[in-house]
């Protein structure tokens, strides 16, 4: 079980266009706004200005999610968080909001009411916490 990365994006939250861009460039590695541009615009059905691009990179580096570097006369942005990072921290966040009803009551009733596979999941998921505990203590 992979630990969560040290640094975090300042803010989680992403509109549905920050999203769709933040996985354009996880796609990519790395992107200029013109390489996201033709990405998008490659769905005929899609419009898009090339500075509503430019702006939510920007907002994206603001968050914390991208980093920009001027290579040349371009810029070029780059992830700060891997997805699966990011997909580690967004459940941590979830997690940590569930957990905090600090009412054992009602996560057990909810846990009970979870179908077979969800069980399951939970179950694997104890059993790998408990071999983590179990490794720290070696």
């Amino acid at each position: 079980m992979a630990p969560l990365p040290n640094y975090r994006p300042k803010q989680l939250s992403l509109g549905p266009l920050e999203a769709e861009i933040l996985n354009i460039v996880w796609e990519l590695g790395s992107a200029t706004v013109k390489d996201v541009h033709e990405k998008i615009l490659a769905d005929p059905d899609r419009e898009l200005a090339y500075t509503s691009v430019t702006t939510v990179l920007h907002r994206l580096t603001k968050k914390g999610w991208l980093a920009c570097n001027k290579q040349g006369r371009a810029y070029i942005w780059e992830p700060l968080v891997s997805r699966t990072e990011a997909q580690a921290i967004k459940s941590y966040e979830q997690l940590n909001r569930f957990l905090a009803i600090s009412n054992p009551d009602v996560i057990a009733s909810f846990a009970d009411s979870l179908d077979t596979a969800s069980l399951e999941k939970i179950e694997a998921i104890a059993s790998r916490l408990e071999a983590v505990r179990r490794q720290r203590k070696e």
